[in-house]
């Protein structure tokens, strides 16, 4: 049995005025520090094997003090680099909206069937990020590893975990430095904890 601990990164002015992020390579802003100080401090008594980290630097920079509380080193893992939004790479909602109407509608009403121009789909993601997470559950067997990634990647690979298709896309939450537990057995996945952000609660006094 392996247990994954998959965190979203911490907030980035991108986050705090919406705009499409994917492999834009923002930084966290002083809130996202704060959030991943926060996210270091809450699991700092976890024996972790191993922690891996979009190469991006908003997920680096939310990996890395979790890395120091824990006395390890960040792996970056290619594969779970955020989504390529190709053309729509930094528009507002708004903006993606007006430019792209019928894709809007897609993204928003059936993702499970997008493709970004010149970028990626959901699927796209998938394939290349799932068999990653699996074989980091079949190097730690037994052990417990943080993967830190992104929304959509995060939402891609609860769909996979859990079976079911990316039609249910926009019901998993995931906010800013959000924790999930996945736990990885013989007979398959169990999620054990979803968007778990009381860890946060005294930032917001």
């Amino acid at each position: 049995m392996t247990r994954v601990l998959l965190v979203r990164h911490g907030e980035t002015e991108w986050n705090r005025v919406e705009r499409f992020r994917g492999r834009t390579d923002i930084e966290l802003n002083a809130t996202g520090r704060s959030q991943a100080q926060a996210i270091a401090q809450r699991l700092s008594s976890w024996q972790m094997e191993a922690i891996y980290s979009s190469p991006l630097k908003r997920a680096l920079q939310t990996a890395q003090p979790i890395a120091q509380a824990c006395g390890r080193e960040v792996q970056a893992l290619d594969p779970i680099i955020d989504i390529d939004y190709g053309d729509c790479a930094g528009l507002s909602p708004e903006e993606f909206s007006t430019r792209h109407p019928d894709l809007f509608e897609k993204w928003r009403d059936a993702p499970q069937g997008a493709r970004f121009p010149r970028g990626e789909s959901l699927d796209d993601l998938r394939r290349r990020a799932w068999p990653a997470v699996e074989e980091v559950c079949s190097a730690h067997e037994g052990g417990t590893v943080i993967l830190v990634s992104h929304v959509v990647v995060n939402r891609v690979l609860i769909c996979a975990a859990l079976g079911v298709g990316h039609s249910s896309f926009w019901k998993i939450g995931q906010d800013n430095a959000a924790i999930n537990v996945i736990e990885a057995e013989q007979t398959g996945y169990r999620l054990l904890l979803l968007n778990d952000t009381c860890h946060l609660e005294s930032l917001s006094g």
